[in-house]
């Protein structure tokens, strides 16, 4: 059976954790190198980096920041925002990162997936996608979740796989921030066409909604949150023993 994994996030903005609801409002949370090595010694298993802002306002990520939480963690990193081009992969790799999260980047320019994927390996390329209902559809957003794309969110995770992603990361837009659930019936609708591991972001509230994810969803890879693990609502050391009181298996 494969483990399922537990992935805190770090959305930062200006060299600080933020989070949000609906992608809005953000609220400064915490150091992010502080929050890093917290969650790297509390049982996380892997760690996920956002510069949220990068694409919007058309600039790298910050280098200096992620640099300093990769070296004070011990468990797998992903990172992205701003990652435009091979340049950018190469860049954030040195910096420590294990893998590269690219989301904006490869709507622009969808080639960048395979090119990276043939460069740095399957493993290394995760494709982040921000989703939301629009007219009965799931269509996926850009740049922060500001820009509809008008593409049809299955169509393009299909693309996003066949071009060489190893991995899906859905953000959904609608749940995020809410802590009222994750989105099973989009994230059900996703793990139907992607033959790769899925992750699901945006939603999480309590312990229950992991088990729920979990039961419902066996496809589901990882389950990957913000708020509750930064305000406390949520201990992952206790999130992975009720996991596996409820019979699924977790690294504890």
């Amino acid at each position: 059976m494969i483990t399922k994994r537990i992935i805190p996030c770090l959305d930062v903005k200006d060299g600080r954790v933020v989070k949000g609801v609906n992608f809005a409002g953000l609220a400064d949370v915490n150091d992010p190198v502080a929050l890093g090595k917290f969650y790297s010694d509390n049982g996380a298993d892997e760690l996920v980096f956002y510069d949220i802002t990068a694409s919007a306002e058309g600039r790298r990520l910050f280098t200096d920041v992620l640099t300093r939480v990769a070296s004070t963690i011990f468990i797998p990193l992903t990172v992205g925002g701003g990652i435009n081009t091979l340049e950018d992969f190469d860049r954030v790799l040195k910096c420590g990162a294990d893998k590269v999260s690219v989301n904006s980047g490869a709507l622009r320019d969808p080639s960048l997936i395979g090119k990276a994927a043939k460069k740095y390996g399957d493993q290394c390329v995760v494709l982040s996608v921000d989703a939301r209902r629009v007219d009965g559809q799931y269509h996926v957003f850009a740049r922060g979740g500001r820009e509809d794309t008008g593409r049809e969110l299955l169509d393009w995770v299909r693309r996003g796989v066949d071009a060489g992603a190893g991995e899906i990361v859905l953000n959904s837009i609608d749940t995020d921030g809410v802590r009222q659930s994750f989105d099973l019936e989009m994230l059900d609708a996703v793990c139907q066409v992607a033959p790769v591991p899925v992750i699901a972001s945006g939603g999480a509230g309590c312990i229950q909604d992991f088990i729920t994810l979990f039961k419902t969803l066996p496809a589901v890879d990882a389950g990957l949150a913000a708020s509750i693990f930064h305000f406390g609502q949520v201990a992952i050391p206790d999130l992975k023993r009720q996991l596996a009181d409820a019979g699924i298996n977790v690294r504890l």
